[in-house]
């Protein structure tokens, strides 16, 4: 092949459009950098929250209060001896009412931060022991004198003040851990009296006050056959979350309140059981509230670095648009600069965020690499009409990728629908050109 077929050849299309194909695969390793960068601050992130929370509390979970009455259970074996085992019964109240205020708390490590909040939580109602007949156990066997009553906390480091237990009219101090036969793996527990004497009463009252440290989350358990739980707070941004949403709720400025109301028939577990048996079924039913912060940038920066590789080419897209209608070559060093500083907005994206916010963050580095890619273009092929026509294009584009990470529900449909009007666009503007007979002056 010589000179002339070579030059012939370089200045085709074909040969351009797979030289241009090229250059996008290589700009996938710095996309694939920058992704990965993200994720990595992402995951410095977390490790700050973690080591905040570590030394404050992490997220709580009140479960409970739960009686529970040892069970002697008695049979006899293969050989006619009478064998004696200890079980458990355990007993959940009759009425439940549950009052908390959560006051948050932003503590910060560098330049992250967390969530967290102190609560003053107020459990009360009342316990029934009349109806045992569906354990089908026996009574003489039942050792009301060990009864206890326990209450979930995951993160016991979170616990503030000494908590007292009000048994109808008698005071009781919680002690520290699970007792033996407990359905719960953390927490605080107290010896209750119990006798056969007493189980005539129709109903046994309770009242447990807690001050509580926790982070970024606050969850309940529907454990009362009739749950009322009240809820408030000045943090501005809940996100209700579990098994049960509040049937109530008010959110403003100055904060938010729920309340909930949960029925035993809403949960898949009785009042009374023997056993471990819906310990999980008790997990699966948590609900409650999280504290969580509305500006995500490294979601939101992430969610951009996906369509990296889609505007890297429908910027090229533009550009050799420009080299077809304009008859002027445009070097493939200058698609890969290009594209280079397409990489870059994402790069200086990512690094404003973390202290200027995303929204701002985005329109700075929007504004600078468009100000850069234009400039160059204009000096490059020599044209401020050019120049003009790049910062607009790329402005349409920016303000389209921004609106498709900002309407995630809809950016399937969004990106779809701006896909089919750049390439029927594209399909109109090149209509009448003559692929097999365009070449490209020097």
């Amino acid at each position: 092949m010589d000179s002339t077929d070579f030059k012939v050849k370089k200045n085709s299309t074909g040969f351009r459009l797979v030289v241009i194909g090229i250059l996008v695969l290589l700009l996938l390793i710095p996309s694939a950098w920058i992704s990965s960068l993200v994720n990595e601050r992402e995951g410095w992130k977390e490790e700050a929250v973690s080591e905040i929370t570590s030394k404050w509390a992490k997220s709580q979970t009140i479960g409970g209060p739960v009686v529970t009455v040892p069970y002697l259970k008695k049979w006899q074996d293969e050989k006619g001896k009478t064998q004696t085992n200890l079980d458990y019964i355990h007993f959940l109240p009759n009425k439940l009412n549950i009052q908390g205020i959560l006051n948050p708390e932003i503590r910060y490590r560098g330049i992250y931060k967390a969530i967290l909040y102190n609560s003053k939580i107020t459990l009360n109602g009342d316990f029934s022991f009349a109806k045992l007949d569906s354990l089908n156990v026996l009574l003489e066997n039942i050792q009301w004198k060990d009864a206890f009553l326990t209450v979930h906390i995951p993160d016991m480091r979170g616990i503030k003040e000494s908590i007292e237990l009000l048994w109808n009219d008698q005071t009781f101090l919680f002690e520290p851990g699970i007792r033996d036969g407990g359905i719960f793996e953390s927490g605080i527990s107290v010896k209750i009296p119990l006798s056969k004497t007493e189980l005539h009463k129709n109903l046994f009252n309770f009242a447990i006050k807690i001050d509580l440290n926790g982070s970024e989350e606050f969850n309940l358990f529907p454990l009362g056959r009739n749950t009322t739980v009240s809820l408030n707070s000045k943090w501005q941004h809940p996100s209700f979350i579990g098994a049960f949403l509040p049937e109530k709720r008010q959110i403003e400025n100055s904060g938010f309140s729920a309340s909930w109301k949960v029925l035993d028939l809403n949960r898949n577990y009785p009042q009374q059981w023997m056993g471990t048996s819906f310990n999980n079924k008790i997990i699966q039913s948590r609900f409650g509230v999280s504290l969580f912060s509305p500006v995500d940038h490294y979601t939101k920066t992430s969610r951009a670095t996906k369509y990296a590789i889609m505007f890297i080419r429908l910027t090229f897209l533009v550009f050799f648009m420009v080299e077809v209608f304009n008859k002027k070559r445009i070097h493939p060093i200058q698609y890969l600069l290009i594209g280079l500083a397409l990489c870059i907005f994402y790069l200086l994206l990512l690094s404003l965020s973390e202290h200027i916010g995303f929204e701002l963050a985005y329109l700075i580095a929007g504004i600078s690499i468009i100000a850069l890619i234009s400039t160059y273009v204009k000096s490059s092929l020599g044209g401020l009409s050019i120049g003009i026509i790049t910062a607009g294009l790329l402005t349409t584009l920016y303000s389209y990728l921004y609106i498709l990470i900002q309407n995630q529900d809809y950016a399937l449909l969004m990106g779809s629908i701006g896909l089919f009007v750049i390439i029927g666009i594209v399909m109109h503007w090149s209509r009448k050109v003559d692929w097999y007979k365009m070449e490209l002056s020097e």
